[in-house]
């Protein structure tokens, strides 16, 4: 008996559940003449609640009915082959729920006319779906598939989260930042069981604009009349308009002034090209305020994870690119130590204030991945480790430095 699946053909979330379809031999048959808007209205629709009907009853929710496709038979693959490798599908399918799926929808929707445009919305959905790639394409940089060596229930409904997103908004100017996550889009939509669903594909050439509301259209005049004269309007004092509110200050703009001007210690560092040491570094102690700003070293948690050079290189880099959001208060060095795995991964912070700013503690989710230690200059040792790190001295602590960034 086929199980019946209530969408239209173009659905990317019925895709996931045809997709697993073909790889386990299940049969599923589309409803004909399914209108979304008109269908999913209907008394008998929403009596029943799904968007498939199986069997036992009916399921609604397109991964819990992926789900129940992918265990219809019991002979594949699709849940990994361990049962680590079953929790690591469910950990993908819930990432890409809600991680990549709500932001691509947060930045598409409002343009088609979905929903109302706001743009600073738009920029929150953005922001996170970049978090969301920045991680997928972390992961991916040594993975041909998310779980194990062949497709799982994960790949099918990452890639079908993707796919509106690759269609219609993600150019490839946006995408090319995430290599290796397109090289997974392209490997997906390429195999056989999701072509014979998807068909071909082609990816979105530019971002839709934003849809603009029609005028109304204006009302027919009436034949006009010889004007009579109004009575003369009782004079009312206008209200006064209420003045716009200020936007609230980073409470780090509410310290009291630094004497270190951090863009000063931002030209030295970068217009230092000879003498380093005696230049750059004996001129940042002049400057340095231990009363305004603080330095903190980090040392990251699971150093025993970081076997692959490029992918710890990776992950280096997308810390600093979610730390943008301080760069008006902040500077930084992150080291990647050693000549073979497993690598190291160290790093020195000058933060305003003298602790760690609470917004990026709550907005960059890297930090909790890092053991923070507030540096004590009273301590000699630590003091020469501060020198060391500002510059990219070698060998850093007897290894070799496999490559330093700079945060400025």
């Amino acid at each position: 008996m086929a199980l019946v699946l209530h969408s239209g053909s173009g659905n990317k979330n019925a895709f996931k559940a045809l997709i697993a379809a073909e790889y386990c031999g299940v049969k599923v048959e589309l409803t004909k003449n399914f209108e979304m808007g008109v269908s999913n209205k209907t008394p008998e629709f929403i009596k029943m609640n799904p968007l498939g009907k199986t069997p036992d009853g009916a399921v609604f929710e397109s991964n819990a009915i992926a789900r129940y496709v992918a265990r219809s038979k019991g002979d594949n693959l699709l849940w990994g082959g361990s049962l680590i490798e079953y929790a690591r599908v469910e950990q993908w399918m819930d990432f890409g729920a809600t991680e990549v799926d709500p932001n691509i929808a947060r930045w598409l929707y409002p343009r088609l006319g979905y929903m109302p445009y706001n743009a600073q919305s738009e920029e929150f959905g953005i922001a996170g779906l970049k978090r969301a790639l920045e991680a997928l394409n972390t992961h991916l940089a040594s993975n041909t598939f998310l779980v194990g060596h062949s497709v799982t229930l994960a790949d099918i409904v990452m890639t079908c989260n993707l796919y509106h997103g690759f269609a219609r908004i993600l150019t490839k100017t946006f995408t090319s930042e995430f290599p290796h996550v397109e090289r997974y889009f392209w490997t997906m939509v390429n195999q056989p069981n999701f072509k014979k669903v998807i068909g071909d594909f082609k990816q979105a050439e530019v971002v839709p604009p934003v849809q603009k509301k029609a005028a109304p259209a204006k009302p027919k005049e009436a034949k006009k009349e010889a004007p009579k004269a109004a009575p003369k309007p009782a004079e009312v004092e206008a209200p006064e308009e209420e003045a716009p509110k200020p936007k609230p200050k980073n409470p780090l703009d509410l310290l009291p002034p630094s004497k270190m001007v951090l863009d000063d210690w931002k030209r030295l560092y970068s217009n230092t090209k000879s003498n380093f040491h005696d230049v750059a570094v004996k001129g940042f102690w002049e400057m340095y305020d231990p009363e305004g700003y603080s330095l903190w070293f980090c040392d990251y948690k699971y150093q025993e994870e970081n076997t692959v050079s490029y992918v710890t290189l990776n992950k280096v880099g997308g810390f600093l690119q979610r730390m943008d959001l301080c760069r008006k208060y902040a500077f930084g060095k992150m080291l990647v130590i050693g000549s073979e795995a497993p690598f190291k991964v160290k790093g020195l912070w000058l933060f305003r204030g003298q602790d760690i700013p609470e917004f990026v503690m709550n907005e960059v989710y890297d930090m909790e991945l890092y053991e923070w230690t507030k540096v004590d200059l009273s301590d000699e040792a630590q003091k020469k480790r501060v020198e060391a790190m500002i510059e990219d001295l070698e060998p850093f602590e007897g290894q070799a430095l496999l490559d330093a960034k700079c945060f400025k």
